[in-house]
């Protein structure tokens, strides 16, 4: 590695200073590691191995700073032209490697999350990050939507993937992302990520300013957007990003809702069952993930006839649908899930199947509250936080026969995996998905038995 003269470090940092540097391995959240005089840097926009003139784009006076790699000069045979024309250095965070062939950036993954569970986890195995299969299913067994979603299927690898957008509203009404790390809105809807027609003529329209837009495709092509209100803080910011603070505050205070297309509740099929769930709801954005997470949870699962199980975290109770086919009318699955709106819709879709019972509560005080047999199988798709040492610990206490866990951060999901060794489960079984193609994200499920 050299740099662009012989710069030593000022007092004000780095911050605008342009170094070439050679890149390393990838880290988690979308960079790769290089070093220069003694510093570590986290360089977007680059391919490990590559040669690039990184610009420094933030330091803080730590041991490292981060960067936008803004001109290759020894390139990666794996970089092609990147396919994300709003997310290149200094753009929006939305695709991290779009830069990269579908393969590259499933091997990158693979190798981050290898790394996060040998390190945080202390297993040593091999990741292999597979592509989400796209097929009618997504619209149950008999479906199909030519002019919807199912479009896109065959394209995912490079974009048309995403059924469930946000988007933010600059202090001009136009709606836009926000630039990466920063409080700046950008009004370019160019994100290839979200399934055809999802998008469009939204950026003709002049909305409220600092409000936030939801937009969802559903199962039957059918488009739905809202408009949530503004925060006050973002009211007075005029669609700027707020603090995280903030931004957390703003996720459990209630916001009005306008709905300007659609019906503001869409209809989704997993395995032949129909949903009708809340357009600003949580459903998978992946147009296939929903059925591929579904299927492997039944076949892990293997519940018996008459068992008890439980799906934590359960939303609309997707996973609870399966396990109740598998448990039959003699057993039982119990859900639980904080959102009662999601709790609400859940029951009117499984109100043919009496042996489930969704409840809204914490998960944390559910599993408090169990008393009774263990069960035989436990389910549970927490946020991307993870469980937890609490959830983890409590529902070992409850010794299920199996469990079946999914996260959609390998840093997170691998110190549950730990959690879980350290309570006397071991993992028995692997996979990770490309759930967000073209960004650093996936999605990792582990079935976990008791180590004795």
């Amino acid at each position: 590695m050299s740099g662009l003269g012989d710069r030593a470090r000022s007092e004000s940092g780095w911050e605008g200073e342009v170094f070439e540097v050679r890149l390393g391995a990838s880290g988690h959240g979308g960079f790769c590691v290089a070093r220069y005089e003694g510093r570590v840097l986290f360089v977007r926009h680059g391919l490990p191995g590559e040669l690039v003139r990184a610009l420094i784009t933030e330091d803080r006076g730590k041991s490292f700073c981060r960067a936008d790699a803004i001109e290759i000069l020894e390139p990666s045979a794996d970089r092609v032209p990147a396919t994300c024309p709003v997310s290149g250095p200094g753009g929006a965070g939305c695709c991290d490697f779009s830069f990269a062939t579908p393969r590259a950036q499933r091997a990158l993954k693979a190798a981050v999350v290898a790394e996060q569970l040998r390190r945080v986890a202390g297993w040593e195995t091999e990741v292999q990050v597979e592509p989400i299969p796209v097929g009618g299913n997504v619209f149950g067994s008999d479906r199909g939507a030519p002019d919807g979603p199912d479009a896109a299927a065959g394209s995912a690898d490079t974009g048309a993937w995403r059924t469930r957008i946000r988007l933010v509203v600059d202090s001009h009404g136009r709606p836009g992302v926000h630039r990466y790390r920063s409080t700046d809105v950008l009004a370019d809807l160019r994100c290839p990520q979200p399934v055809p027609g999802a998008i469009d003529g939204l950026a003709e329209r002049t909305w409220t300013p600092g409000a936030e837009l939801v937009v969802a495709v559903d199962g039957d092509g059918i488009r739905h957007v809202v408009e949530l209100a503004p925060t006050r803080q973002q009211a007075r910011r005029g669609g700027d990003r707020p603090s995280t603070a903030a931004r957390r505050s703003a996720a459990h205070t209630a916001r009005s809702e306008r709905v300007v297309m659609g019906s503001g509740r869409a209809v989704q099929y997993v395995a032949g069952r129909r949903w009708e769930v809340s357009a600003t709801g949580f459903w998978q954005p992946h147009i296939g993930a929903a059925q591929c997470y579904s299927d492997i949870v039944a076949e892990w699962a293997d519940a018996a006839p008459g068992a008890l199980a439980w799906d934590l975290y359960s939303g609309a109770g997707v996973f609870a649908a399966r396990l109740a086919d598998q448990v039959g009318p003699g057993g039982a699955v119990r859900g639980v899930e904080s959102a009662r709106s999601a709790v609400a819709d859940g029951t009117a879709a499984l109100r043919d199947l009496p042996q489930v019972d969704l409840t809204a509560q914490r998960v944390e005080r559910w599993l408090d509250d169990q008393t009774g047999p263990p069960p035989q199988v436990v389910v549970l798709d927490p946020p991307r936080a993870g469980a937890g040492k609490d959830v983890v610990a409590a529902l070992a206490s409850h010794a299920p026969t199996r469990i079946v866990h999914i996260g959609c951060d390998p840093a997170s999901f691998a110190r549950d995996i730990a959690l879980y060794r350290t309570a006397g489960y071991h993992p028995t079984h692997l996979r990770a998905f490309d759930a967000f193609p073209t960004t650093h994200h996936i999605e990792a499920l582990a079935l976990l038995e008791p180590t004795h």
